[in-house]
């Protein structure tokens, strides 16, 4: 039997050395400002991007990866009968998955096409353990078997800090986003099946964390926690103390990074992303 490779895009937060140590394939998503195109990961980190986007007043414009990218890729990795294993961001919000499934329909080689249903750590946590799985010579129908477990047992909170570029997106009028801002609010959503959910509105930081926290107390009792992780795009004034309360309930390995800028670019400066799933 052939070995299964693995392959993502840019958002999953995954480190380099999780990308080396397992042999992950990422495609990276672009995006544009004005006339100037950056490849995610490649041309630009996340602080210095976080820096460029205030001084806009477009936003960046991503881009998913192209058909053709993907087909090279599958061509390449199973050219010698290998399997080939993708694993992208959420539908719902990029049409990456689209490309990966209009490749493997041209490609020659084995290839199969998931929804990971989720962005940040949380497609991370599916990545990884394919990857693990894979190492250890597990079977397509097995890893597949495992990455809906996970699926179904994640969970993702994000939290923006600033009205502003959902105002520039156009995901909230003018007018809301005023009222909004000189409340002060919070709004944080879930990605419950694979699209952004708004579940509550708070005021403060400290209400943010608290409100997260007790989520993630009542989605985790009782339960064995595989992994958590807390993206950001400048928002350690959020994602600290909920680090710190996470570790001081019990699970210490909490990863704190910051997030891709392709999901920066949605959420604006200051926002959070915590992501975790359980047995």
């Amino acid at each position: 039997m052939g070995r299964i490779h693995i392959v993502t895009d840019s958002t999953g937060e995954l480190t380099k050395e999780e990308i080396e140590r397992y042999n992950i394939h990422i495609v990276p998503l672009t995006f544009q400002f004005d006339q100037e195109t950056f490849v995610d990961g490649k041309d630009i980190g996340p602080e210095e991007f976080l820096e460029k986007m205030a001084n806009t007043s477009k936003l960046p414009k991503s881009s998913q990866p192209a058909v053709g990218v993907f087909k090279e890729l599958f061509d390449e990795l199973g050219s010698n009968g290998d399997e080939v294993l993708v694993i992208t961001m959420t539908g719902g919000m990029s049409g990456t998955v689209k490309s990966a499934e209009a490749a493997a329909t041209m490609s020659e080689s084995k290839v199969v096409v998931v929804d990971s249903r989720y962005i940040s750590y949380a497609l991370g946590f599916q990545v990884l353990e394919a990857a693990k799985m894979a190492e250890e010579g597990k079977s397509m129908e097995e890893i597949i078997e495992r990455l809906d477990h996970i699926r179904s047992n994640t969970n993702l909170f994000v939290v923006v800090d600033t009205l502003e570029n959902l105002i520039k997106g156009g995901r909230i009028g003018k007018g809301t986003g005023l009222i909004g801002s000189l409340l002060n609010i919070k709004p944080i959503a879930s990605l419950e099946g694979g699209a952004y959910n708004p579940v509550a509105k708070v005021r403060s930081h400290k209400q943010v964390v608290k409100y997260i926290f007790k989520q993630f107390q009542e989605n985790t009792k009782g339960k064995t926690i595989k992994g958590v992780g807390i993206a950001h795009a400048n928002g350690l004034a959020m994602g600290e103390p909920l680090k710190r309360m996470i570790e001081e309930s019990g699970y210490q390995n909490v990863k704190l990074g910051f997030t891709s800028p392709i999901i920066s670019t949605h959420t604006g400066p200051g926002a959070i992303g915590i992501s975790y799933y359980t047995d």
